[in-house]
Protein backbone atom coordinates (compact mmCIF):
# COMPACT_ATOMS: atom_id res chain seq x y z
CA UNK A 1 0.00 0.00 0.00
CA UNK A 2 1.51 3.42 -1.09
CA UNK A 3 1.83 5.64 2.87
CA UNK A 4 2.78 8.69 2.54
CA UNK A 5 4.42 11.09 4.77
CA UNK A 6 2.96 13.54 6.49
CA UNK A 7 3.50 17.18 6.11
CA UNK A 8 2.94 20.12 8.61
CA UNK A 9 -0.76 20.33 9.16
CA UNK A 10 -1.11 17.32 8.15
CA UNK A 11 -0.87 16.95 4.78
CA UNK A 12 -0.02 14.04 3.14
CA UNK A 13 3.23 14.22 0.91
CA UNK A 14 3.39 11.49 -1.83
CA UNK A 15 6.91 10.89 -3.80
CA UNK A 16 6.75 10.96 -7.49
CA UNK A 17 7.36 7.31 -7.29
CA UNK A 18 4.34 6.88 -5.06
CA UNK A 19 2.31 9.06 -7.28
CA UNK A 20 3.58 6.92 -10.28
CA UNK A 21 2.37 3.75 -8.20
CA UNK A 22 -1.12 5.15 -7.04
CA UNK A 23 -1.49 6.03 -11.32
CA UNK A 24 -0.46 2.24 -11.75
CA UNK A 25 -3.26 1.04 -9.01
CA UNK A 26 -5.63 3.40 -10.76
CA UNK A 27 -4.92 2.53 -14.41
CA UNK A 28 -6.21 -1.02 -12.94
CA UNK A 29 -9.04 -0.09 -11.30
CA UNK A 30 -10.33 1.13 -14.04
CA UNK A 31 -9.81 -1.88 -16.39
CA UNK A 32 -12.31 -3.59 -13.81
CA UNK A 33 -9.80 -4.88 -10.99
CA UNK A 34 -10.86 -4.58 -7.29
CA UNK A 35 -9.08 -1.38 -5.17
CA UNK A 36 -8.02 -4.86 -3.30
CA UNK A 37 -6.72 -7.03 -5.81
CA UNK A 38 -4.96 -3.76 -7.94
CA UNK A 39 -2.60 -3.07 -4.25
CA UNK A 40 -1.77 -6.74 -4.59
CA UNK A 41 -0.57 -6.67 -8.23
CA UNK A 42 1.43 -3.30 -7.28
CA UNK A 43 3.21 -5.45 -4.71
CA UNK A 44 3.57 -8.29 -7.03
CA UNK A 45 5.04 -6.34 -9.71
CA UNK A 46 7.14 -4.25 -6.79
CA UNK A 47 7.96 -7.64 -5.53
CA UNK A 48 9.50 -9.47 -8.48
CA UNK A 49 11.26 -6.32 -9.82
CA UNK A 50 9.43 -5.09 -13.05
CA UNK A 51 8.36 -1.93 -11.49
CA UNK A 52 11.66 0.48 -11.54
CA UNK A 53 11.44 4.22 -10.81
CA UNK A 54 7.17 4.16 -10.19
CA UNK A 55 6.35 2.65 -13.74
CA UNK A 56 5.65 -0.99 -14.43
CA UNK A 57 8.84 -1.96 -16.83
CA UNK A 58 6.49 -3.84 -20.60
CA UNK A 59 4.60 -7.05 -19.83
CA UNK A 60 3.34 -9.31 -22.77
CA UNK A 61 0.41 -7.20 -22.16
CA UNK A 62 -0.17 -4.32 -25.29
CA UNK A 63 -1.30 -0.65 -24.95
CA UNK A 64 -4.13 0.31 -27.05
CA UNK A 65 -3.11 2.44 -29.96
CA UNK A 66 -4.29 5.85 -30.26
CA UNK A 67 -4.33 7.84 -33.68
CA UNK A 68 -4.82 11.47 -33.28
CA UNK A 69 -5.71 13.49 -36.46
CA UNK A 70 -5.84 16.75 -35.56
CA UNK A 71 -5.13 20.40 -37.42
CA UNK A 72 -3.87 21.95 -34.25
CA UNK A 73 -0.99 21.03 -32.90
CA UNK A 74 -1.32 22.36 -29.55
CA UNK A 75 -4.31 20.46 -29.34
CA UNK A 76 -3.16 17.20 -30.44
CA UNK A 77 -0.38 17.57 -28.15
CA UNK A 78 -2.42 18.11 -25.35
CA UNK A 79 -4.90 14.94 -25.89
CA UNK A 80 -1.74 13.04 -26.79
CA UNK A 81 0.18 13.69 -23.16
CA UNK A 82 -3.59 12.59 -21.39
CA UNK A 83 -3.72 9.80 -23.05
CA UNK A 84 -0.09 8.67 -22.89
CA UNK A 85 -0.61 9.43 -19.21
CA UNK A 86 -3.45 6.54 -19.16
CA UNK A 87 -1.21 4.13 -20.97
CA UNK A 88 -2.10 4.07 -24.41
CA UNK A 89 -0.13 4.55 -27.62
CA UNK A 90 -0.26 7.57 -29.15
CA UNK A 91 0.95 8.59 -32.21
CA UNK A 92 -0.34 12.30 -34.44
CA UNK A 93 -1.15 13.27 -37.70
CA UNK A 94 -1.37 17.12 -38.24
CA UNK A 95 -2.42 16.21 -41.77
CA UNK A 96 -4.62 13.73 -44.07
CA UNK A 97 -2.11 12.35 -46.08
CA UNK A 98 0.15 11.50 -42.44
CA UNK A 99 -3.60 10.05 -41.14
CA UNK A 100 -3.55 7.69 -43.30
CA UNK A 101 0.08 6.95 -43.32
CA UNK A 102 -0.43 6.03 -39.78
CA UNK A 103 -3.40 4.20 -39.92
CA UNK A 104 -1.97 1.57 -42.44
CA UNK A 105 1.28 1.48 -40.81
CA UNK A 106 -0.29 1.15 -37.47
CA UNK A 107 -4.15 -0.28 -37.09
CA UNK A 108 -4.98 1.77 -34.26
CA UNK A 109 -7.81 0.71 -31.98
CA UNK A 110 -9.14 4.47 -31.88
CA UNK A 111 -8.64 7.11 -34.07
CA UNK A 112 -9.37 10.91 -32.88
CA UNK A 113 -10.45 12.60 -36.01
CA UNK A 114 -10.63 16.32 -36.30
CA UNK A 115 -13.56 16.62 -38.97
CA UNK A 116 -11.58 19.56 -40.58
CA UNK A 117 -8.30 18.11 -40.86
CA UNK A 118 -6.70 19.17 -44.33
CA UNK A 119 -9.65 21.62 -45.07
CA UNK A 120 -12.34 19.31 -44.40
CA UNK A 121 -11.08 15.72 -44.78
CA UNK A 122 -11.85 14.32 -41.92
CA UNK A 123 -15.18 12.94 -42.90
CA UNK A 124 -13.42 11.18 -45.92
CA UNK A 125 -11.57 9.70 -43.70
CA UNK A 126 -13.74 8.28 -41.76
CA UNK A 127 -15.77 6.48 -44.14
CA UNK A 128 -12.18 5.28 -45.72
CA UNK A 129 -11.38 4.12 -42.11
CA UNK A 130 -14.31 2.10 -41.30
CA UNK A 131 -14.46 0.94 -44.48
CA UNK A 132 -10.75 -0.32 -44.86
CA UNK A 133 -11.86 -4.16 -42.57
CA UNK A 134 -10.36 -3.18 -39.81
CA UNK A 135 -11.65 -2.84 -36.64
CA UNK A 136 -11.12 0.49 -35.39
CA UNK A 137 -13.07 3.33 -33.17
CA UNK A 138 -13.47 6.55 -34.37
CA UNK A 139 -14.51 9.48 -32.41
CA UNK A 140 -14.52 12.44 -34.17
CA UNK A 141 -14.03 16.04 -32.81
CA UNK A 142 -15.65 19.60 -34.35
CA UNK A 143 -15.55 22.90 -33.72
CA UNK A 144 -19.41 22.68 -35.66
CA UNK A 145 -21.60 20.90 -34.68
CA UNK A 146 -22.20 17.86 -36.90
CA UNK A 147 -23.00 15.09 -35.03
CA UNK A 148 -25.35 13.69 -37.35
CA UNK A 149 -22.98 13.63 -40.53
CA UNK A 150 -19.69 12.06 -38.59
CA UNK A 151 -22.07 9.27 -37.32
CA UNK A 152 -23.78 8.77 -40.89
CA UNK A 153 -19.44 8.51 -42.61
CA UNK A 154 -18.90 5.96 -39.74
CA UNK A 155 -17.69 7.91 -36.11
CA UNK A 156 -18.60 5.97 -33.43
CA UNK A 157 -18.83 8.90 -31.05
CA UNK A 158 -18.72 12.86 -31.45
CA UNK A 159 -17.75 15.50 -29.27
CA UNK A 160 -17.97 19.23 -29.59
CA UNK A 161 -14.44 21.82 -29.36
CA UNK A 162 -13.14 23.04 -27.34
CA UNK A 163 -12.34 19.85 -26.09
CA UNK A 164 -11.98 18.49 -22.22
CA UNK A 165 -8.72 16.22 -22.37
CA UNK A 166 -10.37 14.00 -19.26
CA UNK A 167 -13.45 13.60 -21.56
CA UNK A 168 -11.63 12.39 -24.34
CA UNK A 169 -9.77 9.83 -21.96
CA UNK A 170 -13.45 8.88 -20.59
CA UNK A 171 -14.98 8.47 -24.35
CA UNK A 172 -11.66 6.56 -25.37
CA UNK A 173 -12.21 4.57 -22.55
CA UNK A 174 -16.20 3.90 -23.43
CA UNK A 175 -15.10 3.08 -27.03
CA UNK A 176 -12.66 0.65 -25.98
CA UNK A 177 -15.07 -1.12 -23.25
CA UNK A 178 -12.51 -0.33 -20.78
CA UNK A 179 -14.15 2.44 -18.22
CA UNK A 180 -16.39 1.56 -15.33
CA UNK A 181 -19.81 2.57 -17.24
CA UNK A 182 -19.09 0.25 -20.42
CA UNK A 183 -17.87 -2.97 -19.10
CA UNK A 184 -20.11 -5.77 -19.95
CA UNK A 185 -21.88 -3.30 -22.90
CA UNK A 186 -20.19 -2.83 -26.32
CA UNK A 187 -22.51 0.32 -27.21
CA UNK A 188 -20.58 3.27 -29.01
CA UNK A 189 -20.53 6.22 -26.72
CA UNK A 190 -22.00 9.34 -28.13
CA UNK A 191 -21.29 13.01 -26.31
CA UNK A 192 -22.42 16.20 -27.49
Amino acid sequence: MVVPQRGEGTHRLYTREQVEQLRYVKSQIGAGMSAADAHRLLADELAAGRLTGGTVQETSQAHPRVLIAERDPYAAELVEYFLNTEGYDVRVALDARRARELFDERSPEVVVMDLLISGGAGFRLCREFTESGRPVHLLAVSTLDSAEEAMSAGASAFLRKPLEPLEVVSVVRDLLGTSALARGTQRPATAD
